[in-house]
């Protein structure tokens, strides 16, 4: 059997891809951002991994057989196809896999078909996880060709506060404040897409591309533009810092807050190290690699283009990890001697920060990357700016 990678084969050359498609069927009583007549991307599938019927548009690039392994030749059933929105994807994040039961594994199965690389299909079924990955089970129709023409995901609209926001993503939460919005804010975001640490990387190469370079990521307290491909752990290489310090509460890199994209911003090696777990605070000494940021034993101050940023990726932190998911209950508090505890300071500081430095079009755009393409959820801080004070006063 010969298994290649997911990216190019033996030759150096782009392996072919097959496409496929999925169809919503979404209860009137409830709306969703498709409609039972309209074809998802695998991105917008990816991102509604919430057991709704639906029909999905892709490129099937081969047969998953782990949670983060597609084969490309060599098939070894016909159970499964990985899908993408483009025929030379080479991340399985941005792939959906697609169970293949009995009544169509002698038409879609791979391994009795290899010639569908490269071919359009249309199916329908359930989003839901397969192989520990974002999916679609039980189809419930498959034909060759494809449906209609996938709809786009939707543009933003803009909120009152002139942020964006999708429609209707927020209306649970509407007109609520104080603990019954943290409740209803917890329950939106914690519907999520879960990354692995290596799937993080590639994740960072998109969420945080230079506008003015889309070969390069621009490192969070460094400021620094820097090519996509010096990640690792060399002096000057760039690698995936955790704002909320993972042993603020020792979760470790393990899929969950470790891999959570919304509070893992790419850095400096040498600046990430410097920051250890610190906490967040004003003052100390210039950080010389790190222009407009500061640090003392306990505590580190990132630069005034990104305080607000920092402020945000903690208060989701604190939203979307709240105990109830085998992870630990985050919170901020206004210690800057927190150790292991899964406590964050300083949060008067923090929050004068994100008023300070209010949601800016990298921000923004990184949010709706993360939303439309890694987890499918948002940080509603960068929507909402003004529910941090109704939260935490």
């Amino acid at each position: 059997m010969n298994m290649r990678s997911v990216t190019r084969s033996r030759s150096g050359r782009l392996i072919a891809a097959v496409v496929l498609t999925v169809t919503v069927a979404t209860p009137l009583a409830v709306t969703h951002a498709a409609s039972a007549a309209t074809t998802l991307t695998v991105a917008q599938a990816l991102a509604a991994q919430d057991g709704r019927a639906a029909t999905v548009t892709g490129y099937v690039i081969g047969q998953p057989t782990a949670t983060n392994t597609v084969i490309t030749s060599g098939f070894t059933a016909d159970t499964a196809i990985a899908i993408a929105d483009q025929a030379t994807e080479t991340g399985t994040s941005r792939m959906l896999y697609v169970q293949v039961t009995a009544a169509w594994r002698s038409t879609f199965g791979l391994l009795a078909n290899p010639s569908l690389r490269g071919r359009q299909v249309t199916a329908t079924g359930t989003l839901t996880a397969y192989f520990s990955h974002g999916g679609l089970k039980n189809p419930t129709a498959m034909s060759l060709g494809g449906g209609t023409t996938p709809s786009p995901t939707p543009s933003p609209t803009p909120s009152p506060t002139g942020t964006a926001s999708p429609t209707d993503y927020y209306a649970a939460a509407t007109g609520r404040t104080g603990p019954a919005l943290r409740t209803a804010l917890h329950t939106i975001i914690r519907t999520q897409t879960k990354l692995t640490y290596d799937q993080v990387w590639d994740a960072l190469k998109d969420t945080d591309q230079d506008p003015a370079n889309p070969a390069n990521v621009i490192l969070l307290y460094s400021g620094r533009s820097q090519s996509k491909t010096s990640n690792g752990g060399g002096v000057d290489d760039w690698n995936r810092e955790h704002v909320w310090a993972k042993s603020h509460g020792d979760f470790g890199t393990a899929t969950g807050p470790g891999t959570d994209v919304h509070h893992l911003r790419p850095e400096d090696v040498s600046v990430n190290s410097l920051r250890g777990n610190k906490d967040f605070d004003a003052g100390g000494s210039a950080v010389a690699e790190a222009p407009g940021c500061y640090t003392d034993a306990d505590s580190f101050e990132p630069r005034n283009a990104v305080k607000g940023d920092v402020a945000r990726m903690i208060l989701y932190m604190a939203i979307r990890y709240e105990g109830d998911d085998g992870w630990p209950d985050l919170e901020p508090n206004d210690s800057v001697a927190n150790g292991t505890t899964p406590r964050l300071g300083r949060l008067s500081k923090l929050l004068a920060w994100h008023e300070q430095d209010p949601p800016d079009a990298f921000e923004q755009r990184r949010n709706q990357r993360i939303y439309e393409r890694w987890q499918g959820n948002r940080n509603p801080f960068v929507d909402h700016p003004e529910w941090a004070r109704s939260i935490w006063g």
